[in-house]
């Protein structure tokens, strides 16, 4: 028996697994997988799940595809609707696809049949979940946040717009609290980049959950977010880091944050040599750097589940069986030394 860390939802009774599954890749992330390959990253998910898999997605993977082959491929692996769960993260609509390619993100979502608009409102935010829930096909979501808040702020063009703006978030948030009145949903969170918009959005929402995306890594965690994540436990708001390996940089990709990373600037060289220095130590200490972005990520106090995405089923059992790695302290006594970190760790 595998033994794992989990915390309670208190506030809904319910329980986080210590995985969470993205389906990012399900909507063509960087490439377009065949709907078999999508239909076994589901099957292994399910296989190897600490109890019920808890997929995290959203509209705007591939324009609601992911949500349209998750609901698909849980049909035919006839999964029933009580033996998972679904956090769907909402504020973009599936659209019609007018234009070559999809308006909402450049260059990263392949051979999509639809575009999606950003609808952050009451009334939006509505229309999400009921659309979310249609292309889910038999299955619903229980779990719900506003997608993408930090980044409808920083499209704001001055100081009105921006508290325009969040005022939308605030009625968005006033929709969730109605599904959750209404028992549709059983909890409500958010899911940022930007840790200050999460930061500001809990001083005005009661929330179940957070989830971090991009922000707290072994390569980027900045002390007074891992102050925040600590402040977020003592009010029972659970936190799901997302994201630990940088958009996949830190494990070899050339995309770091979802934005490819240009080795002829300063910036992209710095990030370059920051990866080299950090698989040699890796190679050194014979550990994988997933497994050691994964054990940085999940043992921060307080963050509660971890959120991975693969675009390979194989990868799916060896990514849960992660929970267990554990990594030598000399390792990270060898990182602080070579200063790849800024934070002690007493693991």
């Amino acid at each position: 028996m595998l033994s794992v860390k989990k915390e309670q939802i208190k506030k809904n009774g319910g329980e986080l697994p210590p995985i969470i599954f993205g389906t990012s890749s399900l909507g063509n992330l960087y490439q377009s997988l065949s709907y078999e390959t999508k239909r076994n990253i589901i099957k292994e998910c399910i296989e190897h799940s600490f109890g019920k898999a808890l997929f995290d997605t959203a509209g705007k993977y591939g324009a609601g595809l992911a949500l349209e082959v998750l609901g698909k491929s849980l049909a035919d692996l006839h999964v029933h609707p009580d033996d998972v769960v679904i956090c769907n993260k909402l504020g973009w609509y599936q659209t019609e696809l007018l234009t070559p390619e999809p308006t909402f993100e450049k260059d990263i979502w392949f051979d999509l049949k639809n575009d999606a608009v950003q609808q952050i409102s009451y009334d939006g935010i509505m229309k999400c979940f009921d659309q979310g829930n249609s292309l889910l096909g038999i299955y619903s979501a229980k779990m719900v946040s506003v997608h993408d808040p930090d980044e409808y702020l920083a499209a704001a063009k001055d100081e009105i717009e921006e508290e325009q703006k969040y005022q939308d978030i605030l009625e968005a948030y006033r929709a969730l609290a109605e599904l959750k009145r209404q028992e549709l949903v059983t909890s409500i969170g958010i899911g940022a980049k930007n840790w200050k918009v999460i930061e500001r959005v809990v001083a005005d929402v009661e929330l179940d959950w957070v989830m971090i995306a991009n922000s707290l890594t072994v390569k980027s965690h900045p002390e007074d977010l891992v102050r925040f994540i600590a402040n977020l436990k003592e009010k029972n708001i659970v936190v799901i880091n997302s994201a630990v390996f940088n958009g996949g940089f830190l494990i070899g990709s050339d995309f770091y944050n979802y934005q490819k990373v240009n080795k002829h600037t300063v910036e992209g060289e710095a990030l370059y040599q920051w990866r080299s220095n950090f698989f040699a130590l890796c190679s050194k200490f014979n550990v994988k750097p997933a497994e050691v972005c994964f054990d940085f990520g999940f043992n921060i106090p307080g963050v509660s589940s971890i959120a991975l995405n693969t675009t390979r089923p194989e990868k799916i059992k060896e990514n849960i069986m992660m929970v267990n790695k554990k990594i030598p302290q000399a390792f990270w006594k060898a990182m602080q030394e070579e200063q790849l970190i800024s934070i002690p760790l007493n693991k």
